[in-house]
């Protein structure tokens, strides 16, 4: 590197920057951290507020690794740009006939299932048509894609997703679309290179998503590229935990559906190998939501099937579950049962406590009653707190339910640890894994907050509260390495087994994967490749993710099947099985620069003074706050305690005990 390395995640109302310097590529002493305001009309300019905020000019800067919360915002908003659909003749309508399961079961009164992304009118059909092993069953012709094209030019948009039925297994005829289409299309986007895989709806659906994506992103990345100088880098945080090109991501920017969460993922996958935690679950409280996360044998659980804004992507993205309790979750009674969330007061107004005009009750604002908020903190140098603003909010709240206002706010955490916990349950049971089995890793700007009570909620005895806890997402672009992934429909049953016709199909996905991180400077010789493959019986519906599958000795792999199977189901059958589809997934080196916290001995005495603190139980207690960076690692403090450093507040309830290590991480030990 020839300067600093910085990462900065843009989150709904914080932009989070950690800076690494270019003379001490393992860490060091002399990182730097801010937190800037957000501004999520202009993204750019929240990206200039944190290069100066940690002390830096752009010239100054390397490389900048930069997660976004643009396309998720769009998504959940359902904010679409118009776009058109081009399908094979007679399955044009695939987008609006859905899958016949409905999100609502028991309520008739709302809709079965999301509006379609593509209206009636902009659907288009070619003819052509493939069977399920790609053999040409109707030609496409020039004629008939002359024809589709002018069609979509006369309708107006720019935007244009092409799904041809079976194209995951021959790409000519969506190739040769494209072709046409991009000569006269400013956007446009195939099935087969976003989501190669089976399922006609989901494949169809992603790819419509990617297209509405496109014009928004390219916008983006073209006025970062106006803003860059020539000699600095820039990566984006993908969904599967890794950094990817500009290039890349302006044409597949559906990758960024998952970028904040996905770089806190990535960073706890090193904070469990530097701590040697083989099961760990991630908890990423922010303003809006709490994002969790399984890492298992230290790596992160990834998925290819999510609902995101109720809209169905088929893609490799991390395995965060997200639920509606953040700081500015609103509180609220429903049929006189006290209800959080999912509804937020989000960035504006905000919770009442930040004085910016809002009076609904949020979690933040029992926060700050309760104690977990110091009241003479600013927030992100803009934001100061006020405990009179918070009262204002709760106290009507508390007079309906006939409470003092410690006791709504005390109610209103105990109703969110609840959710939180129902939350890392579900993360762990659907998956067959005893989630007392897992340590916690808490980060988040209300992450280390509230984890103690929901960790005691769940029987988890230990949590880490990571250096850097509060932009921990910006830690984790500013280690990522650049790793791009696929998944594939490989359809391959195991008593008819084709060895020579599998290694064909990783040789030529693995090559096409590695050629774009061979062209971004990485030397082939060290690329890592890693498989996933999704097996099976004969019969069922969705596939069991076998990590590491040894794809050499189909006898072996069935073994692995049956016990992945036996441990998520309970049984294992032992009959025919089919390898249904195959993940490949590409890393450079490990080059990136690790940030570390100044090992510098704080000046600073450890106890700051008191605060008042109202528990779960309703009890007020008078406690110390301790500087977090004054803590001598090693030596156990016991709760009641407040630790504090500029960014992030941990709380530790009575008879639990914290330790400082020596990196900079808390531990804290749970009385269960």
């Amino acid at each position: 590197m020839t300067g600093w390395r910085l990462g900065i995640d843009i989150g709904g109302t914080f932009t989070d920057v950690i800076a690494v310097p270019p003379t001490l590529p393992t860490g060091g002493g002399t990182q730097r951290t801010a937190k800037v305001p957000s501004q999520p009309q202009q993204p750019v300019n929240a990206i200039l507020d944190a290069i100066a905020a940690v002390g830096l000019t752009w010239p100054e800067v390397a490389e900048i690794v930069h997660g976004t919360t643009i396309v998720t915002n769009d998504i959940v908003e359902s904010r679409w740009r118009p776009c058109a659909l081009i399908a094979t003749a007679g399955f044009s309508d695939t987008i609006e006939v859905a899958r016949g399961s409905r999100r609502n079961l028991y309520r008739m009164d709302l809709a079965p299932r999301p509006q379609p992304l593509v209206p009636a009118s902009l659907r288009f059909e070619a003819v052509e048509r493939l069977d399920h092993e790609g053999r040409v069953v109707t030609e496409l012709t020039d004629a008939d894609i002359a024809r589709v094209v002018a069609e979509v030019q006369a309708s107006g948009v720019d935007t244009v997703a092409v799904c041809l039925l079976h194209s995951f297994r021959n790409t000519d005829h969506e190739r040769r679309l494209g072709q046409a289409l991009r000569k006269v299309i400013a956007h446009v986007s195939l099935s087969h290179e976003v989501s190669p895989e089976f399922r006609e709806y989901e494949r169809m659906n992603t790819t419509v998503l990617n297209a509405m994506m496109m014009a928004k992103i390219k916008h983006h990345l073209g006025l970062l590229a106006d803003r860059k100088p020539d000699a600095s880098r820039l990566h984006l945080m993908h969904s599967a935990s890794g950094m990817a090109s500009p290039a890349l991501i302006a044409e597949r920017p559906l990758m960024l559906a998952m970028s904040g969460p996905a770089a806190g993922v990535a960073a706890s996958c090193r904070i469990a190998a530097d701590l040697n935690m083989s099961h760990a679950i991630t908890f990423d409280m922010g303003g809006t939501t709490t994002d969790v996360c399984l890492i298992v044998d230290q790596r992160a659980q990834i998925s290819v099937n999510r609902d995101l804004g109720g809209q169905r992507i088929r893609m490799p993205m991390v395995a965060v579950d997200s639920i509606g309790a953040g700081g500015g979750s609103i509180a609220r009674l429903v049929a006189g049962a006290l209800m959080v969330g999912p509804e937020s007061a989000g960035a504006r107004p905000g919770p009442a406590c930040y004085g910016k005009g809002g009076t609904l009750p949020t979690v933040s604002d029992a926060d700050m009653l309760m104690g977990y908020l110091n009241p003479t903190r600013t927030l992100g140098g803009s934001i100061t707190l006020s405990a009179e603003h918070a009262t204002a909010a709760i106290k009507p709240l508390a007079d309906a339910m006939r409470f003092s206002v410690d006791q709504a706010a005390s109610g209103i955490a105990r109703v969110v640890h609840a959710n939180m916990a129902r939350a890392l349950r579900r993360a762990t049971v659907e998956r067959g894994l005893d989630l007392r089995q897992f340590d916690m890793i808490a980060f988040g700007g209300a992450g280390p907050m509230h984890a103690v009570e929901v960790a005691r909620l769940c029987g988890i005895a230990r949590i880490v509260v990571p250096a850097f806890s509060s932009g921990f997402s910006a830690l984790g672009c500013v280690e990522a390495v650049m790793s791009y992934s696929r998944q594939t429909t490989v359809g391959m049953k195991s008593g008819a087994w084709d060895q020579a016709g599998l290694d064909a199909l990783l040789a030529d996905q693995t090559a096409e994967l590695a050629a774009a991180l061979v062209n971004a400077g990485h030397p082939r010789d060290g690329l890592v490749v890693r498989h996933t493959a999704g097996i099976r019986y004969s019969g069922q519906s969705y596939e069991t993710p076998i990590e590491g599958p040894n794809l050499a000795d189909p006898a072996a792999l069935g073994a692995q099947f049956d016990a992945a199977h036996r441990a998520l189901y309970g049984y294992a059958t032992g009959e025919a099985w089919e390898l249904a589809s195959l993940r490949i997934e590409v890393l450079a080196p490990e080059t990136a620069p690790q940030a570390r916290p100044d090992k510098t001995p704080s000046s600073a005495t450890i106890v700051q003074g008191t605060r008042r603190m109202v528990f779960e139980s309703g009890e007020a207690v008078e406690v110390s706050v301790l500087d977090r960076d004054s803590l001598p690692p090693g030596q156990p403090q016991d709760g009641p305690l407040i630790v504090e450093d500029a960014w992030s507040t941990t709380v530790i309830p009575p008879g639990d005990r914290v330790t400082a290590d020596a990196a900079g991480n808390l531990t804290i030990e749970v009385r269960l």
